[in-house]
C-alpha cells in the first residue's frame, strides 16, 4: 500500500505554475502585477480528516487517491500541523488495542490551532453507549495531562461532546493578536499562517478607506473582526447559525464595539436592501444608518448569484476573496462593467494542489 510523502523541492515550481495560470486567466481585466503569498512547505494545515482502516489487529489512517481511488496508508502526514501529527500517532497507538473505542470506527477528524488546542472527532457506524463513554473519558483524562485536547463522538443521530466542541485560535495580524472560536464542522481557513497574511493584505487595503464596511458571507468573523478598526461601523451577514454564534463570541472576546452581525443569506440581504422584504432578524438595525462605501465578499466555491453581484457593484470599493478562480472570473465580468481591478493576489492556502485562494480589490471607475 503506497504511503503519502511530499517532495518539498517542488514547492516553488507548483506555486510558479499557479502564478502563471492566474496571471493569464485574469490578464483581460487589466489587473496589476499579481501579489503572491507563500505557505510553509510542510506542517501548514490546522485541519485534517482521515478514514480509518481495520486490518486484523492493525488499525491505521487512510486516504484515497483522487484519480485511482486506491487506498493510501497514512503513517505521517506532512501537511498537518505538528500537533495533529503528534496526536495522530498517539490515537492509533491508543485505539489499536482498545476494542471498545476502535469497533465500528470509520473516520477521525482533527481540528487544531496555532495556540496549542486540538479537537478530535471520532465517527462510528454504531451507537455510542455508556461503555464507550467511560473508555473515551479515560483516554481524555490521560491525554489532558499533556495536551489541551477534547473529543467528540459521532454516530447516527448522536453527538457526544467531551469538553468543548470548538477550539480557540489566536492569529497575529500586523502585530495584534485576535482570538477566534472555531467550531467543529464549521468553515475555517485551514492554513492559519496564510490566513494571517490574507488578513494583513485586507488590512492594508482598508487602511486608507473611510466610512463603513459591509461584509457578506462573514463566517465566524474572520475578516470583519480584523478589519473593524479601519472603519466607523461594520455590518456583516452570514447564513450559518453556528458561525454566527461563534462570530458573536469572537466579537466579545476581541472587544470589538462597532461590528454587528446578522444571520441572513446574501440573497435575503439583497432583498432587504432593495426594500423587497422585511426581516425580523434586522430588528434593532437600521440599514439607513450605515454609510458603507466598501464591501467585502468571501463567497463559497459557486461564487455570487447575479442579484448579489448587482448589489455588490453599488459600492465604491469591493474586496473579493475567492476559493474558485473560475467563478471569480465570471463574477468579475459583471463587476468590471462598473469597477476596475486595483490589486490582485493569490494566497497559497492549499500547497501542492490545483486549488487557489485569490483576493481582488476593485474600485469604481
Amino acid at each position: 500500500m503506497p504511503v503519502i510523502t511530499i517532495d518539498t523541492a517542488t514547492y516553488e515550481q507548483q506555486l510558479a505554475e499557479k502564478q502563471t495560470r492566474i496571471s493569464a486567466q485574469f490578464a483581460r481585466f487589466n489587473a496589476p502585477e499579481l501579489e503572491v503569498f507563500v505557505s510553509a512547505k510542510t506542517q501548514y494545515r490546522q485541519r485534517a480528516e482521515f478514514r480509518v482502516w481495520h486490518d486484523g489487529d492493525d488499525l491505521y489512517h487512510i486516504m484515497f487517491d483522487q484519480e485511482s481511488k486506491q487506498k493510501i496508508r497514512v503513517e505521517t502526514f506532512d501537511p498537518a500541523a505538528p500537533l495533529i501529527s503528534e496526536i495522530m500517532q498517539i490515537m492509533m497507538e491508543k485505539l489499536r488495542h482498545n476494542e471498545i473505542l476502535r469497533r465500528k470506527l470509520f473516520q477521525i477528524d482533527y481540528l487544531s490551532t496555532l495556540s496549542g488546542e486540538i479537537l478530535v472527532s471520532l465517527l462510528y457506524h454504531k451507537q455510542l453507549d455508556d461503555e464507550w463513554l467511560a473508555a473515551i473519558n479515560a483516554l481524555r483524562f490521560e491525554l489532558q495531562k499533556t495536551y489541551k485536547i477534547d473529543f467528540i463522538g459521532r454516530a447516527r443521530k448522536q453527538k457526544i461532546v467531551l469538553g468543548n466542541d470548538f477550539v480557540t485560535e489566536q492569529l497575529t495580524v500586523n502585530g495584534q493578536t485576535y482570538q477566534y472560536q472555531q467550531v467543529e464542522n464549521s468553515f475555517t481557513q485551514p492554513n492559519a499562517k496564510v490566513n494571517e497574511k490574507m488578513l494583513e493584505w485586507a488590512q492594508d487595503l482598508c487602511a486608507p478607506l473611510e466610512n463603513d464596511l459591509l461584509e457578506l458571507y462573514c463566517g465566524n468573523g474572520n475578516f470583519s473582526i480584523a478589519l473593524a478598526g479601519s472603519f466607523n461601523k461594520v455590518l456583516a451577514t452570514e447564513i450559518s447559525k453556528s458561525s454566527v454564534n461563534s462570530a458573536q463570541i469572537n466579537i466579545a472576546a476581541n472587544k470589538v464595539e462597532n461590528l454587528d452581525i446578522v444571520r441572513m443569506s446574501s440573497e435575503e440581504f439583497t432583498q432587504a436592501m432593495k426594500g423587497e422584504r422585511q426581516f425580523s432578524r434586522l430588528n434593532g438595525i437600521n440599514l439607513q444608518d450605515y454609510n458603507c462605501q466598501t464591501i467585502l465578499v468571501d463567497p463559497p466555491r459557486a461564487g455570487m448569484d447575479e442579484l448579489t453581484c448587482r448589489l455588490v457593484s453599488n459600492y465604491d470599493n469591493i474586496i473579493y476573496i475567492s476559493c474558485n478562480p473560475d467563478t471569480l472570473e465570471r463574477d468579475l465580468d459583471m463587476l468590471c462593467e462598473t469597477h476596475s481591478v486595483s490589486r490582485i493576489a493569490i494566497f497559497d492556502q492549499f500547497p501542492y494542489t490545483h486549488h487557489v485562494e485569490s483576493g481582488v480589490f476593485l474600485q469604481r471607475k
